[in-house]
């Protein structure tokens, strides 16, 4: 749909609170979204000026839209997640967790039996969970088992069955595992009293449980039934052994949910503690691709409510890093839902306790997809590069590796780095930065060009060995560039030179017009991605030292005229140099007033802003 296309329905849209829907000319939806003024939002991505290359896709496809108005911004939050839940669109945010979760089943019958299941039937019956480790319900299920007599038979234990003796007690009654309710020798109501004890174990309420076991081991003192006395302390044991394994954080807190965000790129990780009667009963974290270059706040808010959606929570406050102001006002459990970043205290451990395995979470991901050969033999190692030159053909063993790879900071300032691997393993002495010189303006073919020219100028000159492989980190445009300089040198031959595409991992050769795909769990391409993550990882510890030195200044600051405030505004509202370098007079009058609009429009339009931009 084209701008104006749109212009022709954009009256016809309502200025409220509601939900969006776009859809392609098949009918497909492609976009969910949420907006307290509809029509003021959804024109919004029909300007021409466009945050990202993926939203300008988004519209592209967009053939027709509906739209869903409700009663407050807290509604549409909550329409937006169960639509997203349910259709999954193609342009939202993807919850990477297809996982189905094990729950403890209270079944619709007499004398219900309590057992884990993987599937939850309309049937009437009680589900508990769902719970994130199959392991922990098991170990759960066993407790009750050992401290909760149940029945785990399958009779029909009908009033008229049980009037009519039809069946007798089994091994599990003269165990103590069962009171025989089968014969009668234990009422519903007193069953039920046990399902309760279930119920406020598994919601990690433990007090209930252990005051009526202390009540009935003295109960049994007193009638002077010491063996029974026994059995009960040996249970009550057990339940405080049982707590003391619990994360306990403090028993005034009650129930709270708490999340914690790490986003890298396109990938977030979100952590998930539930935490009911100051106890931590269940730890979860997810995985998210983001389609749209969606902010944190956006991610969090979504995460939130697939999150507190999956695992049935009711809990009536969350603790997180950031403000959600979206989620101001969202009811549970009929109470208004309350919002708390703490500062201190105990809640405070608890959002440091999320963010801990939200860290260890990403670094698990990044382990499994990489390879580590710092430890191992040398004919292990060794085995990996010959796997490597094998897939790849290479005409020599790659002991001797290297990789670049460019960064910039909002569109401005690039730097580059270069890692160097030796038998599989970083070496480190031989990493090196680069402050890019010729280059004016945001280039990256150019900037890879420089840098590689500059490396293997140097190598030349001084009659250093060149290594067997190098790794050029971006697609064709960055491999071609790197090649430009290998043949100025005129080294063509002394080296393998490929690119690694970022998104695909497809490994270019020069001049080939099909990529090499290695396995996606073998060890040669586990050892590329290590060798790439150790250059992103070194490039941005390299860009940040730069900035901290105060190096780097936002360059709209070198406008005459434009302030720091004036400078951070701009680079909030359309998220880097080029974009705001790509706006219009007009545009940018709207977001700082006329008069600083014509400052930075001339800066990047005249000749002499050109030459000032380096």
């Amino acid at each position: 749909m084209t701008s104006a296309n749109f212009q022709h329905i954009a009256h016809t849209i309502p200025q409220a609170p509601g939900i969006y829907k776009y859809f392609d000319a098949g009918s497909n939806l492609l976009y969910v979204g949420k907006a307290k003024n509809l029509r003021k939002r959804v024109s919004s991505y029909f300007t021409k000026t466009f945050t990202s290359y993926k939203t300008h896709e988004l519209v592209q496809r967009i053939d027709h839209i509906e739209f869903t108005i409700v009663d407050s911004e807290q509604d549409a939050f909550l329409l937006e997640n169960a639509l997203i839940k349910q259709f999954r669109p193609r342009f939202n945010i993807d919850l990477k967790d297809d996982k189905t979760y094990p729950f403890l089943v209270i079944k619709k019958e007499p004398f219900p039996r309590v057992f884990l299941t993987r599937r939850k039937i309309n049937d009437g019956s009680e589900y508990l969970g769902p719970f994130t480790s199959v392991g922990k319900v098991r170990e759960l299920l066993d407790f009750i088992r050992h401290n909760i007599p149940l029945r785990t038979c399958k009779l029909n234990l009908t009033e008229s069955n049980i009037r009519k003796g039809k069946f007798k007690v089994c091994l599990e009654y003269h165990l103590g595992n069962c009171k025989g309710p089968c014969e009668g020798f234990q009422s519903l109501a007193e069953y039920q009293e046990s399902l309760q004890q279930v119920k406020n174990l598994m919601k990690g309420n433990l007090s209930p449980v252990m005051q009526q076991f202390r009540k009935e081991m003295q109960q049994y003192a007193m009638d002077l039934q010491f063996e029974k006395a026994e059995m009960m302390r040996k249970k009550l044991d057990h339940l405080e052994q049982y707590q003391s394994r619990s994360v306990i954080v403090s028993k005034h807190l009650g129930n709270i949910d708490v999340f914690s965000l790490l986003k890298d790129g396109d990938i977030a990780y979100v952590n998930y503690l539930m935490v009911q009667n100051g106890t931590i009963v269940q730890t979860h974290t997810i995985q998210l691709e983001t389609h749209l270059d969606e902010s944190e706040e956006e991610v969090l808010a979504f995460a939130i409510g697939q999150m507190r959606s999956t695992f049935n929570s009711m809990a009536d406050e969350i603790i997180i890093p950031f403000e959600l102001p979206e989620l101001m006002g969202v009811t549970s459990s009929d109470t208004t839902l309350r919002i708390t970043i703490p500062r201190g205290g105990d809640k405070k451990k608890l959002l440091d306790l999320s963010l801990k395995n939200v860290n260890y979470f990403q670094e698990e991901i990044r382990r499994k997809k990489t390879l580590n050969l710092e430890g191992r033999s040398d004919m292990e190692k060794k085995q990996v590069l010959y796997q490597l030159q094998e897939a790849l053909g290479l005409p020599e063993l790659p002991l001797h590796i290297e990789c670049f790879d460019n960064s910039n900071f909002q569109g401005s300032y690039p730097v580059s780095a270069m890692v160097c691997f030796r038998d599989g393993i970083p070496s480190k002495k031989d990493y090196r930065h680069y402050n890019v010189k010729t280059v004016k303006g945001i280039n990256d073919f150019a900037t890879m060009k420089e840098v590689v020219f500059r490396r293997y100028r140097r190598l030349r000159d001084e009659s250093e060995p060149f290594p067997q492989l190098v790794i050029i980190d971006g697609g064709k445009g960055q491999l071609g560039a790197a090649m430009e300089a290998i043949r100025e040198l005129q080294l063509v031959g002394e080296m393998t030179v490929v690119g690694l595409a970022k998104n695909e991992e497809e490994i270019f050769f020069p001049g080939d017009a099909e990529s090499v795909k290695l396995p996606y769990n073998s060890e040669p391409l586990k050892l590329i991605r290590s060798i790439r993550d150790e250059v992103h990882r070194f490039g941005i510890s390299f860009h940040r030292q730069q900035r901290s030195k105060g190096t780097f200044r936002n360059e709209l600051q070198e406008i005459r005229g434009i302030g720091k405030a004036t400078a951070d505004h701009l680079l909030k509202t359309y998220r880097s140099v080029t974009n705001v370098r790509e706006q219009t007079l007009e545009t940018l009058a709207d977001a700082v007033g006329t008069a600083k609009a014509k400052l930075v429009w001339d800066y990047f339009h005249n000749s002499a802003g050109d030459e000032a931009t380096v």
